[in-house]
C-alpha cells in the first residue's frame, strides 16, 4: 500500500478492521484446522537441554523437557511465530511459507512435554480463497490473538494479517490487512517483522501491538520497534548486541516484554538469548536494554529458534514453549523446547 499524507490517512483504513486491540484468552481449549491436512510426527525426548550434563537451571529458567519433532512431510518444517494454548496442551505455529500448524502437545502434569499428537496443517488464504503461499506474501513469522481475530506478521511484504480466531477448519479467508506507515513498510526484507504481541490488560500499554524487526539497516543498528495503537504509531529501539536477531516475542500478564533472539552464523554458529524488559520501560523513543534471562549456544540442545509462547499453569507457574525453524533442511531439527520462568 503506497503511504499517501500522514499516518491519520493510513490508519484509518486499518482500523476499521477491528480495533482497538482487545484482550483475548489464549488459555482455553480449541479445535482447530479440523478441515485441514493430518501430519505424521514423531518425536525424541531431550531431557538434558545442556548436552552431555544434567543441569537444569540455565540463569532464570528451569528446563522442563524438550522433543525433537520429526515428520516425513517437508510441511512440518519452517515453523516460526508460536502460540501455547490450553494451559501448553496445545500449540499453534505459522511456517515461513504461508501455512498455519497445529498440534496437541502430551504433557506429565508437571508440563513436562513428552508427545505431540494430532499435528495438522493448512493454507493461509487471502480473500479470495487463494493460497498465500502462491503469491510474495507468505513468509510468516509471527502471531498473536486479538480479541475474535488474529494477527500475523509477513517479512518481505511488511505487513500484518488479521484472520478471524478460532480457526476452526482451517479454510478461514483473510479479513484485511493493517494499513502501516512507511518506517514499517520498508523495513530490510527478509530482516522484517519477526516479532508480534499484544500488550495485556496488566501493562502500561494495554491494547497496544508491539512490532520488532528481526535487525536494523545494518547489523550495527539498534532492532527497530513500533507501537501500533488506535490513532498512531510510534517508534523505539532495541538495543542490538552480539550479533543477535529478533525472532518472537511475547508479554507476561503484568506487561513484561520477553524477547527471543537467535545468532546463526559462520562466526558464532548457533545461538540462543531471551530478554526481559519491564513493562514501564516500553514506550515512545524508548532504547530498551532490558535483563538477559537466559542464554544457551551450541553446548545445549538448540537450533534455529524463532517461536516464543507462553502460559501460565494451574499452580501459577509462568511457562515457556520454545520452537526452531529447521527451514525444511536435513542439516536442521525442529525442537520444541519448555522452561519454566522463576523469579530471576
Amino acid at each position: 500500500m503506497k503511504r499517501r499524507g500522514g499516518y491519520g490517512s493510513l490508519l484509518a483504513a486499518a482500523f476499521v478492521l477491528a480495533l482497538p486491540f482487545a484482550d483475548a484468552d489464549p488459555a482455553r481449549a480449541l479445535d482447530l484446522l479440523s478441515d485441514s491436512t493430518p501430519a505424521k510426527v514423531t518425536v525424541r525426548q531431550i531431557d538434558q537441554f545442556k548436552i552431555g550434563r544434567s543441569d537444569t537451571q540455565f540463569g532464570a529458567l528451569t528446563y522442563l523437557g524438550g522433543l525433537e519433532l520429526i515428520s516425513p512431510d517437508r510441511n512440518v518444517g519452517g515453523l516460526s511465530g508460536l502460540i501455547s494454548l490450553d494451559d501448553g496442551g496445545q500449540i499453534l505455529a505459522v511456517t515461513d511459507n504461508g501455512l498455519w500448524f497445529s498440534a496437541t502437545v502430551d504433557q506429565t502434569p508437571d508440563g513436562k512435554p513428552v508427545g505431540i499428537s494430532h499435528a495438522r496443517y493448512s493454507e493461509m488464504r487471502d480473500k479470495t480463497g487463494r493460497a498465500l503461499r502462491k503469491g510474495s506474501g507468505s513468509d510468516t513469522e509471527a502471531l498473536t490473538i486479538d480479541g475474535d481475530t488474529v494477527l500475523v506478521s509477513a517479512e518481505r511484504v511488511n505487513t500484518i494479517y488479521r484472520f478471524p480466531w478460532p480457526l476452526k477448519t482451517g479454510n478461514e479467508r483473510l479479513i484485511g490487512e493493517l494499513a502501516l506507515p512507511a518506517e514499517i513498510r520498508s523495513l530490510r526484507g527478509t530482516k522484517g517483522m519477526e516479532t508480534l504481541a499484544l500488550a495485556p490488560s496488566g501493562s502500561p500499554i494495554a491494547g497496544t501491538l508491539i512490532a520488532i524487526a528481526e535487525r536494523g539497516k545494518t547489523g550495527d543498528d539498534d532492532l527497530p520497534g513500533f507501537l501500533i495503537t488506535e490513532n498512531k504509531v510510534e517508534h523505539f529501539t532495541v538495543v542490538r548486541s552480539d550479533r543477535y536477531d529478533a525472532t518472537d516475542g511475547a508479554f507476561l500478564p503484568d506487561g513484561t516484554l520477553l524477547l527471543l533472539e537467535r545468532r546463526f552464523n559462520l562466526r558464532d554458529l548457533v545461538g540462543m538469548r531471551l530478554r526481559r524488559f519491564a513493562a514501564d520501560s516500553i514506550r515512545p523513543g524508548a532504547n530498551l536494554k532490558g535483563d538477559v534471562l537466559m542464554e544457551a549456544d551450541y553446548g545445549n540442545q538448540i537450533d534455529n529458534m524463532e517461536g516464543l509462547g507462553i502460559h501460565q499453569d494451574a499452580s501459577g507457574r509462568t511457562i515457556l514453549t520454545l520452537i526452531s525453524d529447521n527451514n525444511r533442511s536435513i542439516l536442521q531439527r525442529t525442537l520444541l523446547l519448555r522452561f519454566v520462568l522463576g523469579d530471576g
